[in-house]
C-alpha cells in the first residue's frame, strides 16, 4: 500500500471539509444532545462501512460506469437532503436543553430522536453519490495493484470512517460545550433555518 501518511492526511482534510455530514451532526446535536449527534455519527460510520464492503465486492465501478444507477443515486440522495432541509427551514419546534435533558431521561421519547439522528447519517451516506466517487478515484491512488485488492479497500475504508467518525465526535464534544447558547431561542431559530437552508443547498448542488 503507498503514502499511507498521504492517504490518512487526505481523509482528515476530507472530513473536515464542511459538508452534509457536518451540517447533520450540527443539528441533531443542536436540537436533541450530544447522544443525537453520536447517532448521527454513528449512522455515517454505517454509510462509509456499506459502501467500503460495495467497493470491496466491485459494485461501486459498476454503479459509476452506470449513468443510469448513479443518477438514480444522485436524484434520491438529492430529494432526501432537500426534504430535510425543508423539515429543518419550516420546523416551528424550539429547543432548551432543559427540555432536552427531560427528553433523554424519559427513554420511550429519546429513542425516536436517536433511531431517526442514526438514519439520517446513515442514508445521507448510502444515497451520496459523491461516496461512489471517492471509493473509485481517490481510494484506487493508493494502492498497491500487486496486493490483496479487497483488503486493502477493506483497510483504507476502515480508516476512513474511524478518521470521519472522531472528528465528528470532537465536533460533537465541541459543541456540547456550547450549551449555554442553545438557551437563547434566536440563536435556536436562526441556526434551524442556516441548517435547512444548507441541506436544501447541498440537495440542488448533487443534482446539478
Amino acid at each position: 500500500m503507498d503514502n499511507l501518511l498521504a492517504y490518512i492526511l487526505m481523509a482528515l482534510i476530507m472530513s473536515m471539509l464542511p459538508g452534509t455530514d457536518t451540517v447533520l451532526v450540527m443539528k441533531n446535536t443542536f436540537r436533541y444532545g450530544a447522544k443525537a449527534g453520536c447517532a448521527t455519527i454513528l449512522g455515517i460510520a454505517f454509510g462509509l462501512t456499506f459502501w467500503t464492503m460495495i467497493a470491496v465486492f466491485g459494485l461501486s465501478v459498476v454503479i459509476a460506469q452506470s449513468v443510469f444507477l448513479f443518477n438514480i443515486i444522485k436524484y434520491l440522495g438529492a430529494a432526501y437532503l432537500i426534504y430535510l432541509g425543508i423539515r429543518a427551514f419550516f420546523s416551528r419546534d424550539t429547543f432548551s436543553m432543559e427540555a432536552v435533558s427531560e427528553k433523554n431521561d424519559n427513554r420511550k421519547t429519546a429513542k425516536p430522536y436517536y433511531k431517526d439522528s442514526f438514519f439520517q447519517g446513515a442514508i445521507s451516506n448510502i444515497l451520496n453519490p459523491k461516496t461512489v466517487v471517492v471509493y473509485i478515484t481517490f481510494m484506487p491512488q493508493f494502492i498497491d495493484i500487486s496486493g490483496n485488492v479487497n483488503q486493502q479497500l477493506i483497510f483504507l475504508g476502515c480508516i476512513l470512517t474511524l478518521i470521519a467518525s472522531g472528528w465528528f465526535f470532537m465536533l460533537v464534544y465541541f459543541l456540547d460545550t456550547m450549551k449555554r447558547w442553545l438557551k437563547k431561542p434566536g440563536f435556536q431559530k436562526v441556526f434551524q433555518k442556516c441548517a435547512g437552508l444548507l441541506l436544501m443547498g447541498f440537495g440542488v448542488k448533487l443534482v446539478i
